[in-house]
């Protein structure tokens, strides 16, 4: 059983939302240009025509929308009734491209919940062959949310998987209000139960880095001082240990653009971040080496581009089973106005700041 309350939330594709449809948000995003600069147009005015790819280093693979929790700040619109699942078949094809593309250095796993993919495990251990880096993005409760998922540290160890695991803050009160009642004491005991097989100790070889996502319409503060507040507190309270902080932006897409709509703050939060680009960040946003993998096997620049349903602009490689990498090093990434989001400040990415 688990140890905290669900919320009682419905995704938006549940309600039948109209921000569940891509295009939508898509619709919302791009309204009123006079007001609100198109993205292409910020980069333009810094010399950029077309944002192209570096090179194909990370493999960030979506095993699934199912998760064992339903946040109000979700890019992806997860919960228990997402069954959208990536498929062993599909997971097979992901495997063979790994192996004829020997660029990719990382694999990040995602989802939903990626451990709640029935194949995860299987999927595991054949990467651990390729010796491949892994990452999983674990949101700690699963951990204790059914007896089957309490070897998990144990299972990554064995893996050697770096663990990335969101932590809206170090207290009850905020983490509780933007995932759910009891998800901070289940987050802290699975964290408790990480540490203790070493993930986050010094000299283990077993990183253990932890995600800060805002609660509000607001950017996140400076995120080397957060660190430093985040290890301060959870070591004098739970004796918890870590490795790095990422602070990560939150996107106007999906559940978070529902609640800036909805809360009346869209439009602020936009011109929030629409004043905080920064060209260096610009420079410096994951999908320029990054590869997103859906769980139906189709590709997009990043996760955020793949839950506004825009695949990859290489007509001949936009699946896993047409996987072309010279077609997809050469293609220009799409850009809307979501994509202010990781240009804000000092830039945001899956692994946090990038200026």
């Amino acid at each position: 059983m688990s140890e905290f309350k669900k919320v009682i939330l419905k995704s938006l594709k549940s309600k039948d939302s109209s921000l569940s449809n891509a295009q939508n948000q898509i619709l919302t995003l791009q309204q009123n240009p006079e007001k609100f600069k198109p993205f292409s147009a910020s980069l333009r005015a810094i010399g950029v025509n077309s944002l192209k790819p570096t090179q194909l280093e990370i493999f960030q693979v979506n095993l699934g929308k199912m998760c064992n929790q339903v946040c109000t700040h979700c890019h992806v619109d997860a919960g228990p009734d997402r069954k959208e699942i990536m498929t062993k078949e599909t997971m097979q094809l992901c495997l063979d491209v790994l192996k004829a593309n020997p660029s990719f250095k990382i694999v990040d796993m995602t989802g939903g919940a990626p451990e709640m993919n029935p194949n995860f495990r299987w999927f595991v251990e054949e990467i651990s062959k390729l010796n491949i880096q892994m990452y999983v993005r674990c949101n700690l409760t699963i951990i204790r949310a059914n007896k089957k998922y309490y070897d998990l540290p144990e299972f990554f160890k064995l893996h050697k998987i770096e663990v990335i695991s969101s932590l809206p803050f170090y207290s009850q009160s905020r983490t509780d209000k933007q995932r759910g009642d009891g998800v901070f004491k289940s987050s802290i005991t699975a964290l408790q139960m990480l540490n203790e097989v070493g993930y986050g100790k010094e000299n283990s070889g077993l990183t253990l880095n932890l995600v800060y996502n805002p609660a509000g319409a607001f950017l996140p503060p400076d995120q080397k001082a957060l660190e430093n507040e985040f290890k301060t507190n959870l070591k004098k309270d739970f004796d918890i240990e870590f490795n790095s902080l990422f602070a990560i932006t939150n996107l106007p897409i999906s559940r978070y653009l529902d609640y800036l709509v909805v809360s009346d703050n869209y439009e602020d939060y936009m011109t929030k971040l629409i004043n905080a680009f920064n060209p260096s960040a610009a420079l410096n946003v994951m999908c320029r080496n990054t590869i997103s993998v859906g769980w139906d096997g189709f590709l997009y620049d990043c996760d955020f581009n793949q839950m506004l349903e825009l695949k990859v602009a290489a007509p001949g490689s936009q699946h896993l089973s047409t996987f072309k990498s010279e077609a997809l090093l050469k293609r220009t990434i799409i850009v809307n106005n979501h994509c202010y989001g990781c240009t804000a400040g000092a830039g945001s990415s899956c692994g946090g700041a990038v200026a």
